[in-house]
């Protein structure tokens, strides 16, 4: 059987991207190595990550949100991040630092409407994994796990991917499979970047004398850690990464946690450990032929934030409905090309802010002093605000060649006039052309379209002065009708947005 897509990696990206593919018409073949989904790291406290904007507006949009929300403990578990007890609320952090929602002026996103989702989430990775495989389970996505790619042959007509003895053969091939992507090796796309500066841990530990390390997190002369009662501990020593990957033993844990500490702490006993690093690679590109790149196969930095599993979500909605699109002959070429275009400089902005962390994290007295500087400032209003849009991702906005501001931008929370919000207009995977004006040539967009894209036309109790707003599969608003562009031609706004001529 010749599958359309063999996706490597069954990680949150891999399980999205088939989700999306299926929407789309697809058939969609997962290989995943592991041959069990569950994994210790994957759970509380270690697995906890931080949904941005866009990756909680992909989830509800996709109908998958409240799933995950059920499966999240409160925000007192013991096991959840040691900052969900303060008194202030924390909106997040830059190199440890936290920004509090106080500061956070929201008017500055004045396509927020009311009524839009949360701009943060904390989610473990366990769960998330979890939904995102039931919905592929569900949608017909066929998954083999313990099954990781070892070889590709790819050439231009397809792609056969080699485990074991076994051959797979498909149209496209997508690497998911982590920073060290066999995928993106085998087809030879270059990974280019920075080296790392520091071994990262974390750690499950019994200590012998647990009231020599205050809970929290602290800057040290010699690195940082961060103590959570009874002992998980993440800590960063710089010695260039020459630890990553090592085999970890206690006297080893024991003498870097001191080290970085400051103090003589003991660790009786090693539970759980793991190591990772700052280094900042990205892909020169994501697409080579009939083989994509997303998620860590694409771009890989530091952990800090949350940053690099939102990039990658943010990935397989922008390339699912584009690849979807292709297989089935609805698009030119130029429209999977856009994957690259569209997806390629924001992966170079979240590398670029995780390496500006790291410079902030060095055990110097430099970065003391510009750390000193970076609290006074993040706790102004402006400061939490500027930190907040850029982690948060709720200031998103693909360069689309559209001079409207909101095109590009994720849709707003549209309140329409049936009760109903944008985002549950969305569940299918098919675009949305909103039309506020009920214009019947609006709707007259011909049979060509019909099974692309969904049209409403109804009322909504804010349009920011438009008659008719174009939304993407992937929630992007690709197209806007105001006074300037009344009696536009539709379908040709249609192929534009689709990379098509008119």
């Amino acid at each position: 059987m010749i599958h359309d897509v063999i996706i490597a990696g069954a990680g949150p990206v891999g399980l999205l991207l088939a989700c999306e593919l299926r929407l789309g018409g697809v058939s969609v073949l997962v290989l995943e190595r592991a041959p069990d989904p569950r994994a210790a790291l994957k759970c509380l406290p270690f697995g906890m990550r931080g949904l941005s904007v866009p990756s909680i507006e992909a989830l509800d949009r996709r109908g998958l949100l409240d799933a995950l929300a059920a499966l999240q403990p409160p925000r007192d578990h013991p096991a959840a991040a040691h900052w969900a007890a303060q008194p202030r609320r924390p909106a997040g952090h830059f190199a440890g630092i936290q920004y509090y929602q106080d500061r956070v002026d929201t008017s500055r996103w004045p396509y927020r409407l009311p009524g839009a989702v949360a701009t943060a989430m904390m989610v473990d990775m366990q769960s998330l994994e979890t939904v995102l495989a039931e919905r592929a389970a569900v949608l017909g996505v066929t998954m083999l796990r313990g099954a990781g790619v070892d070889a590709v042959h790819a050439s231009s007509e397809g792609v056969t991917v080699n485990v074991g003895n076994q051959r797979f053969d498909g149209r496209w091939l997508v690497g998911c499979d982590g920073g060290r992507s066999t995928v993106r090796k085998a087809t030879g796309i270059a990974f280019v970047g920075t080296e790392p500066e520091f071994t990262g841990y974390s750690l499950d530990v019994v200590l012998t004398d647990p009231p020599l390390l205050p809970p929290g997190r602290h800057y040290t002369a010699t690195g940082i850690y961060t103590f959570a009662a009874p002992g998980t501990i993440g800590m960063v020593a710089f010695d260039g990464g020459a630890h990553h990957r090592q085999p970890l033993t206690r006297e080893h844990v024991q003498n870097v946690l001191r080290h970085v500490s400051c103090t003589d702490v003991s660790v009786s006993e090693l539970r759980l450990a793991t190591t990772w690093t700052d280094r900042a690679c990205q892909a020169a590109t994501y697409r080579s032929g009939r083989v994509l790149l997303a998620g860590d196969a694409a771009h890989v930095h530091a952990p800090l934030g949350g940053q690099g599993l939102n990039l990658g979500l943010g990935d397989a909605m922008n390339l699912g409905w584009k690849l979807a699109a292709t297989i089935r002959g609805d698009a030119a070429d130029g429209l999977l090309d856009s994957y690259t275009g569209e997806r390629h400089p924001i992966g170079a902005q979240v590398l670029d802010w995780s390496r500006a962390q790291v410079a902030l994290m060095r055990p110097s007295a430099s970065s003391r002093a510009l750390e000193a500087i970076l609290r006074d400032l993040i706790d102004t209003r402006d400061g939490a605000s500027y930190f907040a849009e850029r982690v948060s991702g709720a200031g998103l906005r693909l360069a689309l060649g559209d001079t409207h501001p909101l095109v590009g931008r994720s849709v707003p929370a549209f309140a329409l006039q049936d009760g109903s919000r944008v985002d549950e207009r969305l569940r299918t995977g098919n675009a949305l052309l909103l039309d506020f004006t009920a214009q019947r040539t609006l709707q007259a967009i011909g049979d060509a379209w019909s099974e692309r894209i969904d049209y409403l036309g109804t009322a909504a109790a804010e349009t920011f002065g438009l008659s008719a707003v174009l939304v993407r599969p992937d929630g992007v608003v690709g197209w806007v009708s105001d006074a300037s562009t009344a009696g536009t031609d539709v379908e040709q706004v249609l192929r534009r947005v689709w990379k098509q001529q008119a």
